[in-house]
């Protein structure tokens, strides 16, 4: 599907400025990116995290849609009784139209604490998307780590000491855990390659039954860069394929990017604070060695994959 940006440009913005997000937060542009490939009115459930409390702190709104603010773990759950209500409603006659369902959570919500609900959704199968917005910790509630959380990283609750060298675990795959559900639609994206995102998201919004979407969402704070440089760090990892660009489509997989240049993880860790100690020891050393190894191996698996 050909994005033309022209029109998606012209459209009215769904979710507006002057919300409380951090300056070069990357959350809002995920959903900005999300929602304007949407050609139906859509109703929104977004999870307690960064992006619900900077953008709907009472009595206040940067939504101009029908938005549903719900508990850190059930974001899914929430939006999936909504997509049966209205089903149920237009059987009946008492409604009219159609409208996208999604609904939005962060990595803490969504591959921790609202992975059931998450889970369920997908297997019961409601035509909605869910978005996870992937900043790699818990950032709303003091930068914990969280199973998406890189190994290495320092956090709040991985913290780095003399017998300590950050988070020890690699981060969870939870496009493939969500792929295994065997759903229609399963797609890895970027803010930093903005079309395939939004051309993902209309690929999504076209197809009846769950869809997943997970997209990588740098925060400025969580990992110590410069706000200025969020889409092109974005860029950086999914070049060293840390982050792969793929959807899977009835179970069949697709690279959507494949870079020509593979630059090593330490180019865009030396860029974070959160993993500066990393390089300053031997034993830092071996865990980035350790890390790059993963992310090759990982890469290697998903070509393999792609050609089955």
């Amino acid at each position: 599907m050909a994005v033309n940006l022209k029109e998606l440009s012209a459209k009215e913005p769904i979710l507006t400025s002057g919300h409380r997000a951090c300056a070069g937060c990357a959350a809002p542009i995920v959903v900005r990116q999300v929602l304007m490939a949407s050609d139906k009115p859509v109703v929104v459930a977004s999870a307690t995290g960064c992006l619900e409390v900077t953008t709907s702190i009472y009595p206040y709104t940067a939504w101009n849609v029908n938005f549903i603010h719900n508990a850190f773990e059930n974001s899914a759950a929430t939006m999936s009784g909504v997509e049966a209500a209205f089903t149920s409603l237009k059987k009946q006659g008492k409604i009219e139209g159609d409208f996208n369902f999604v609904a939005f959570g962060g990595d803490g919500g969504t591959y921790d604490i609202g992975f059931q609900s998450l889970s369920g959704a997908m297997e019961r199968g409601h035509n909605m998307l869910y978005v996870c917005y992937d900043n790699g910790a818990y950032m709303n509630t003091g930068i914990q780590r969280s199973s998406a959380t890189p190994m290495g990283a320092n956090t709040t609750t991985t913290p780095v000491g003399k017998k300590s060298t950050g988070k020890k675990q690699y981060r969870k795959d939870l496009a493939e855990i969500i792929a295994s559900h065997h759903i229609p639609y399963v797609a890895q994206a970027s803010i930093s390659n903005y079309r395939d995102l939004i051309e993902k998201a209309q690929k999504a919004f076209s197809i009846e039954g769950p869809k997943f979407l997970n997209v990588l969402s740098p925060c400025r704070l969580g990992w110590g860069f410069n706000p200025e440089n969020t889409v092109d760090l974005a860029q950086l990892m999914v070049d060293s394929c840390f982050w792969p660009l793929f959807e899977v489509v009835e179970g069949k997989w697709k690279l959507t990017y494949k870079p020509k240049n593979k630059p090593s993880i330490e180019e865009w860790m030396k860029q974070q604070a959160r993993f500066k100690h990393l390089f300053k020891s031997e034993e830092g050393k071996q865990v980035i060695a350790n890390a790059q190894a993963e992310v090759d191996a990982r890469w290697e698996q998903l070509l393999a994959r792609e050609t089955l």
